[in-house]
Order: C-alpha cells, then sequence, then structure tokens
C-alpha cells in the first residue's frame, strides 16, 4: 500500500511539475485552443479569459502537487470551487454547456504535448502521465457541465417564477375593489401564485371585493374550476367578497357539462359587470351625466 502511495505521489508530481514550470506556454496554447470552440453569443473579453486560465492552472497544480487520488476530497476544494462559479457565471453569460465544458476539455492537447516532451521520460511513463490528466480532466469536465446544468435549470425557475407573478397582476379598479384578470391555462403553480399575490393585496389595501377575471382563460375543466373555488375560499376566509368575471357562454356549458358546483359564487358575464356589483357592494354606484345638463350649467 505504501509503495502503491509512493508511486500516486511521483506520477502526480510529474503533471504538477510541468504545470509548473511550463506554465506560460501552456497558458498561451491553452487560451488558442479554447479561442477555437467559444462563440460570439457569449460575452467574455481576453483579459477575463486569461485571468480565469491562469488562475486555474494555479489551482490545478496544487491540487496535482498535494498527490490526492480523487478530486471529490478537500484538496481540490479550491478547484472545485473555482469552475462552480466559472461554470454559474457561464450559464449567466449565455454560453452553452460545450463552451463551458470545453474549458476544461481544451486543456488536453496542450497538456498532453508537454507531457510527452517531458524530460527523459520513457514510453510507459508518457503513456501513464497523459492517462492520469485526462482522468482529472474528464472528472473536472464532467462536475463543470453538472453545475452548468443545475444553474441553468435554477435560472429557468427563476425566470419561470418571475414570468407566474408578472402574469398574475392585482389591479386596483377603485377604493376597497380589486382585481385580478387571468389570461392563459391555469395550473396549480400559478393558481397558488395569483392567490398568494390576491391575498397580499387584500391585507395592503383593506379592501372589501376581489374580481376574479377568467376572460382570458381558454379552457375551464374541473381542476380549473377547483383552483378558482379554492381562490374564492381563501378570499372568503380573508373578510372579502370574491366574484368571478368573464363567463362566457361556452365556459357556463362547460361548467354544468362538468357538474361542477359553484356554490354561492357570484359570477357576471364581464368584467364591466362585476364591478359594477363591486361598487354597490361597496354603497356606490356609476351615474351617467347628461351633456346637455352640463353645457347649460
Amino acid at each position: 500500500m505504501a509503495d502503491t502511495s509512493r508511486a500516486a505521489r511521483s506520477e502526480s508530481g510529474r503533471i504538477a511539475r510541468v504545470l509548473e514550470q511550463d506554465s506560460a506556454n501552456l497558458l498561451e496554447a491553452w487560451i488558442a485552443a479554447q479561442s477555437k470552440v467559444l462563440s460570439a453569443r457569449g460575452s467574455i473579453s481576453a483579459n477575463e479569459l486569461r485571468s480565469q486560465s491562469r488562475e486555474f492552472i494555479s489551482l490545478l497544480q496544487k491540487a496535482i502537487a498535494s498527490g490526492a487520488s480523487s478530486v471529490d476530497g478537500p484538496d481540490w476544494d479550491d478547484v472545485r470551487g473555482f469552475l462552480a462559479d466559472l461554470s454559474k457565471s457561464r450559464a449567466i453569460q449565455g454560453f452553452s454547456p460545450r463552451e463551458t465544458a470545453m474549458f476544461v476539455f481544451s486543456l488536453k492537447e496542450p497538456l498532453f504535448e508537454r507531457l510527452g516532451a517531458a524530460a527523459n521520460p520513457d514510453a510507459d511513463t508518457r503513456t501513464t502521465d497523459v492517462w492520469n490528466a485526462s482522468l482529472i480532466l474528464d472528472e473536472l469536465g464532467i462536475y463543470t457541465t453538472e453545475v452548468y446544468q443545475k444553474s441553468r435549470e435554477q435560472l429557468i425557475s427563476r425566470q419561470q417564477q418571475d414570468l407566474l407573478e408578472l402574469s398574475t397582476p392585482v389591479v386596483k379598479l377603485w377604493d376597497g375593489i380589486l382585481a385580478l384578470p387571468m389570461v392563459g391555462t391555469l395550473d396549480s403553480s400559478r393558481t397558488q401564485v395569483a392567490m398568494e399575490s390576491l391575498l397580499q393585496r387584500i391585507v395592503e389595501t383593506g379592501s372589501d371585493v376581489a374580481i376574479l377575471d377568467i376572460t382570458g382563460v381558454p379552457t375551464v375543466d374541473t381542476l380549473t374550476a377547483q383552483h378558482l373555488l379554492k381562490t374564492v375560499n381563501a378570499v372568503h376566509l380573508m373578510g372579502a367578497e370574491c366574484i368571478i368575471s368573464g363567463i362566457r357562454p361556452q365556459i357556463a356549458q362547460t361548467i354544468v357539462h362538468l357538474g361542477v358546483e359553484l356554490g354561492d359564487v357570484v359570477t357576471k358575464a364581464s368584467l364591466a359587470d362585476a364591478f359594477r356589483l363591486a361598487l354597490s357592494r361597496t354603497g356606490r354606484t356609476v351615474t351617467r351625466i347628461d351633456a346637455h345638463v352640463n353645457d347649460r350649467a
């Protein structure tokens, strides 16, 4: 076991020496290799690319010199941390998964060339060094891709959440009257966001009436109706009244066909009708003033 450990440290030591002694030439060759795979869609300057490459070579050299057998160990924390930050930033900057992974994989060719040209190596030594270096870079490249994918998923999730919030705006129509126009298909996630936004606005404004307008909802099925009923019940629990508007003839027929019971929920055909009812429920009314009367006045 001790002989095996010493052999592993000796092999990693040769790779570390090449990284340290020929770092300047290796850096230039690596940057040239990266430039071949980077497209114009990713936003990174030449100075930033050089700085990232130089730092990675330095961190890689220190980690390999430690003799640690696995890139998952604590001796590789700095390398993994650097690659994690790089992957996240490149996901945001617009780089593709291939371009991000090639940051690591493009180091192979220039490094292998220098390992092969190292002083007095025999064929077996060259093969061993290249193989060990390849294993290390393969693991780091895969790690980079995994972090990139997770970062993209998190970014997409945040964007979807932002779109959900933007697609469910709560509008104050009058003092004590709110409206929530729903557009598009309703699902559990979207209904949850809409419900939270509406309830929060009821608390903030002290409104007595909330109008759910589904004019822009293309179809209503059993699940959609259940989502609407949950929102109505939540509004009632907050001490406010809820009116559903935008009940078109097709939607009315669908609700009847499905056998969905809306119970005591007040429904109106249009937002205007619902607003008129909301005004009356809050002790207000809309009166039309004759223009000729104003002129005489």
